[in-house]
Order: structure tokens, then C-alpha cells, then sequence
């Protein structure tokens, strides 16, 4: 896929939306704003709706709540992988979530909510008027009508996706014509799989493989595709998932990028491994900056203090996930927790006292995804620990360096940047196309698809700057880093021809699963995978176990299926929609 230069700018829709927190209003009211009634009916009043739809990819106003685009809250926060961070009392109803305490009444749920059903109103708007503008003197051109009805079809399957991730049951609210009924009549009786899955096969017969009107961050044919093998996926529905998968596979013209790093930095954004991908503008005349710190929550992750850019000090990953990232000599992952080894971390430690960082053989993406004392960080500087995090005994000892940019990346005020969010790309398909070899018995098929992502890595930069003293109340020295070696012991390799973890099929899948556990790391995942894989249980309360002898925050916590596979819907909107039902589970 070509990086294009004029991407979708994030908010320069200049209908001026308001928002509207009831959902019988932002459901079913025109979009307010200085064009309005017949004048949206037209070519341009139809496109700006359309990117006023775009514009809630990346949620609204609340990062904690509504992690629309990274689901950081959702998967990561509310799995093993990561910690809320910051300190103990900031942001209390991401607390509730992280210990498994979520209620109808918090504000996640209302602003989830408020987001997801925000944006599937928005695509109805464009809908609805596109077929008044088609219907009256001045219709677009045929093509064109087509491609957008797909364009907004895929969004307001994107956007119920988003939401049925969360609830268990949701309403699919589509415009009032197609449904006979009003949308605060639907009531959420399903979780919405049929109509995401006849939204997506519409764009993808009526989408191109490249994307509408050349701009990145329009979808494709493959994206769609993606998205609806995702669907299958999450219902165990592989048969399915398998055709959409194969077709991408061999058709869609996609690879994995050069580096793995590539996936994280705004200059090799749009690459050949990019199938869906949220764009970001920086540009202080629009809402793009705000935006981008919704999208890559720049802000909220970055480090408490210097040296580098400073922000919030929330989403701090977990012992555990760090600890996922260990190898064996020979490069390969230590695939049962009861094996790996505890590695050394700074917990309790002062900057001011020594600390030495683990030398156990480690696969080279945990320092792409992980920032932890005594290792160099994206031209930074080294991280020197405790003095740069905000609260350790609540949030651990690290920090989540996806999101964070580079020096010479561009950058608004606060430390915010304008990085894309890479939703879909080609390591997703060969992954879950891996799981569903592993299903089918074709171990060999699968282990060639995981290699495929492990050689990647293998050949990927790894993270430079060895470090030679183990005392950081201040940057170390130029004489005390050698910039030539490795910061850390990497090791990695694929595996071979008659592996052990191809031997039998409850090894394989703990093999493909781990791989993506690392390859998607703090991607807003993880929690999702669990509860499709049936194991969320089993994994999150020996987490829970486990984390409570290295930090108190989890003490008392237990994670219990029946009622914390999904959340409560938003009492707010059981008060204003009475077609809801709350899940029994919360009743």
C-alpha cells in the first residue's frame, strides 16, 4: 500500500458537531451545525459527513474511557499485560476496571458507549443523506455514491464491532428506513454479528483494493476483509475466516515490513504491511493533536519525568508480560509460565542505588515494546527508573514505548504526536491464519506462518547501547554507553523443523497464542484473545495470584467469567432507552 501524503485529517469537518450524550439524541437527531436540513444533501455536504464519521475512529474527549482506537483500558489494562500505572487514586474507575469491579454507573461504560454509538450515528447521517442527494437534482456520480455508501457501511460496522467487544448484547442501530423502526426502539438482543458481517461484505464488494479517492486511511477491499475474518475469528467461525484470510494472503499484495520497529514510527507509516490504518494529523489548526493523543495516548503513557518527553504516567506494563518476553538460549519462547525464569527488575529500587539488569536471553521486541531501566529509549537518552516513574509500587517499574515518538518526529504541544495507530496489518492475518492451521491439524503450516513473524524480528534492528554502570540518578556518561552493542542479550530464532511445540495441538496453539501475546503486545489485545480462546479464567486469576506477591493493588481481586466476560451496560442509557436490557450478570 502507498504512503499517501494527504491523508484523512482527523476533525476538519466543518459541520461542527456537538456532543450529545443521550443516546435517543445522538441516534436519531440531523447533525447540528451551520449547514444543516437540505444542504447536507449534496455532494459536499455527503463527503463532509462522511469524515465526520472517520472522525470518531479515535473516540472523543475521554482517553481512559473510551480507548476507541488502542482499546487500552479494554485489552491490555484489563488483562495481564498491563497495569492502569499513574498513581494510586487517578482516574478511580479505571482502578474499578483493572480489579475487575466495573459497574453500570461508571464513566468508562458511558463513554465507551457515547463514542461507539456517536460514530455508527454519524455513518447513518452519511447514509441517509447520500440517498437524499442521489434522489434529488444534483446526485453524485454513480461510482462514487456506491464507494461511499461502502465507506460508510464499514465504519458502522467498525463501530458495533467496538462495541459488541464490550457488551455481550448490543443494539445494531442502522438508519431509520432500513430498520421500519426508530433507532431508540432497537434493542440489544444479539451481539451483532449478522449485520456487521452483511456491512462488511458490502465494501467488500463495492470497495477497490486501493482506497476511495486515493487517501490513506480510507478503506480497501482488504480491510474490510480483515475486519470480517476478525468477526469470524471472534466467533469461532474459521471455516469462514479462512476463505477472507487465504484471499488476503494470496491476493492483497501485502508483506511483513523490512523492521519490526517500522510499525511504530511515523516516517514508515502506510507501509506494505498496513491493511487498516487510523490516520493522525498534527496540524495545530485542526482537532488533529487532540485526536492523536486519543489515538496513541501519547500523553497519558509517556514517562512522569526526564529525560524525554514527560507526560501522565498511566499504562505501565506488567511483570508478567516482561517476563513472557524470555527465551532460551537457542532463541526460542519459553512457551509454560511454570518454566520461565523471574528476571531481575528495579521494583523498590531508588535510582540512586545500583541495579543490573537482567542478562537472560531475550526476544529483541520486548525492548521495542517495554521501557525499562538501564536501556536506551528512541534517541532519548537511557531510562534511569524509579525517578521517572510516577508511582512504582502501584504501577510497577515500566513503561509502554509503542506510542512513544521519536526526536524527530513531529510533535504538537504536551508531548503530543501525530503517529498513526496500524489497526490491521499482515502480521494479524498470519497469525490468526496460524491458528486456524493448528485447528485443522497442519502443524507444519502453521510453524511456517509464526516463522514468518519470528524471522522478521531476527532480522529487525535490535535496540543499541550497552550500558556500563548500573547507578542512574543521572544520564550515564558517552564513555558509559557503547553504542555498538546490543543493550540487551537478544536472542532469538525460528523454530525448526520437528519442534516440540509442533508436536501436538495444545502445543501449537500455546505457541501461536504466546506469539501473538508478544508480537501485539500493549496493542490493546490481549484480553480479547483470552476470552475467544475460552482461557481467560484460568490466566487472569493465577495472574492475579502471582502480581499480588510483587504489588498490593491486586490483593483481594478475582477475575470471575460469568460475569466479567463482558461489562455492564451505562446506566444512563438503560434510564433514557428502555428497548435495553441489562446483562443478568449485573442485574
Amino acid at each position: 500500500m502507498k504512503r499517501i501524503s494527504n491523508k484523512i485529517i482527523i476533525g476538519i469537518l466543518s459541520l461542527n458537531f456537538v456532543m450529545i450524550t443521550s443516546c435517543e439524541d445522538f441516534l436519531d437527531k440531523q447533525p447540528p451545525g451551520t449547514a444543516a436540513g437540505n444542504a447536507m444533501a449534496s455532494a459536499e455536504g455527503v463527503e463532509g459527513i462522511l469524515i465526520g464519521a472517520y472522525d470518531m475512529l479515535t473516540g472523543d474527549w475521554n482517553l481512559f474511557g473510551t480507548a476507541m482506537a488502542s482499546d487500552w483500558t479494554y485489552g491490555d489494562v484489563y488483562s495481564d499485560n498491563a497495569y492502569k500505572g499513574s498513581s494510586t487514586g487517578d482516574q478511580p474507575f479505571v482502578n474499578e476496571l483493572e480489579k475487575y469491579q466495573t459497574s453500570p454507573v461508571s464513566e468508562l461504560m458511558t463513554h465507551r458507549w457515547r463514542d461507539c454509538y456517536n460514530g455508527i450515528s454519524r455513518a447513518n447521517d452519511a447514509l441517509f443523506f447520500l440517498k437524499q442527494t442521489q434522489e434529488g437534482n444534483n446526485p453524485l456520480p454513480e461510482e462514487r455514491a456506491t464507494e461511499i455508501e461502502a465507506e460508510a457501511k464499514f465504519l458502522r460496522a467498525w463501530y458495533h464491532f467496538k462495541a459488541t467487544r464490550i457488551w455481550e448484547n448490543i443494539p445494531y442501530v442502522k438508519t431509520e428506513e432500513e430498520m421500519g423502526i426508530k433507532p431508540e426502539e432497537v434493542p440489544n438482543d444479539s451481539p451483532g454479528w449478522d449485520e456487521i458481517e452483511s456491512d462488511l461484505q458490502f465494501a467488500i464488494d463495492n470497495l477497490g483494493p486501493e482506497p476511495p479517492k486515493g487517501e490513506a486511511g480510507r478503506p480497501t477491499q482488504w480491510a474490510a476483509m480483515a475486519v470480517k475474518a476478525h468477526a469470524h475469528i471472534y466467533q469461532s467461525e474459521l471455516d469462514e475466516a479462512k476463505t477472507l484470510l487465504n484471499n488476503i494472503i494470496n491476493n492483497g499484495g501485502f508483506a511483513l515490513a523490512a523492521h519490526y520497529n517500522d510499525n511504530y514510527h511515523s516516517e514508515t507509516e502506510n507501509n506494505i504491511e498496513s491493511i487498516f490504518e487510523i490516520q493522525v494529523s498534527a496540524t495545530a489548526e485542526d482537532r488533529g493533536a487532540l485526536s492523536a493523543n486519543l489515538l496513541g495516548i501519547p500523553k497519558a503513557a509517556l514517562p512522569y519525568s526526564t529525560p524525554g518527553p514527560t507526560g501522565w504516567g498511566f499504562y505501565q506494563p506488567s511483570k508478567d508480560l516482561f517476563e513472557a518476553f524470555q527465551t532460551t538460549p537457542e532463541g526460542l519462547p519459553i512457551l509454560d509460565k511454570a518454566d520461565r525464569e523471574p528476571l531481575a527488575n528495579d521494583m523498590g529500587i531508588s535510582s540512586s542505588e545500583e541495579f543490573i539488569p537482567t542478562d537472560h536471553p531475550l526476544d529483541p521486541r520486548v525492548d521495542w515494546t517495554i521501557l525499562r531501566r538501564g536501556i536506551p529509549f528512541n534517541n532519548w537518552g537511557v531510562f534511569t527508573g524509579s525517578n521517572q516513574i510516577r508511582e512504582q509500587a502501584n504501577g510497577g517499574p515500566f513503561y509502554t514505548l509503542k506510542y512513544m515518538h521519536y526526536p524527530d518526529e513531529v510533535v504538537t504541544g504536551n508531548s503530543t504526536n501525530a503517529r498513526n495507530f496500524r489497526a490491521y496489518r499482515y502480521s494479524h492475518v498470519l497469525l490468526w491464519r496460524a491458528e486456524i492451521a493448528i485447528e485443522e491439524n497442519d502443524f507444519e503450516y502453521a510453524r511456517e506462518l509464526i516463522n514468518m513473524i519470528r524471522n522478521r524480528a531476527k532480522n529487525s534492528e535490535f535496540r543499541k547501547g550497552s550500558v556500563t554502570t548500573y547507578v542512574l540518578d543521572d544520564q550515564p556518561t558517552e564513555e558509559e554507553i557503547n553504542w555498538e552493542e546490543d543493550a540487551a542479550n537478544y536472542v532469538i530464532s525460528e523454530y525448526p523443523s520437528g519442534a516440540d511445540a509442533f508436536s501436538t495441538k495444545e502445543k501449537a496453539r500455546k505457541a501461536v497464542r504466546l506469539e501473538q501475546r508478544l508480537e501485539f503486545a500493549t496493542e490493546g489485545q490481549r484480553f480479547f484473545d483470552l476470552r475467544r480462546w475460552g482461557i481467560a479464567d484460568e490466566i487472569l486469576n493465577d495472574y492475579i495470584a502471582k502480581d499480588s506477591e510483587f504489588r498490593s493493588f491486586l490483593r483481594g481481586a478475582a477475575y470471575e467469567p460469568d460475569r466479567d466476560d463482558y461489562w455492564p451496560l451505562p446506566q444512563d442509557q438503560l434510564d433514557i432507552q428502555k428497548s435495553l436490557t441489562q446483562d443478568p450478570a449485573y442485574q
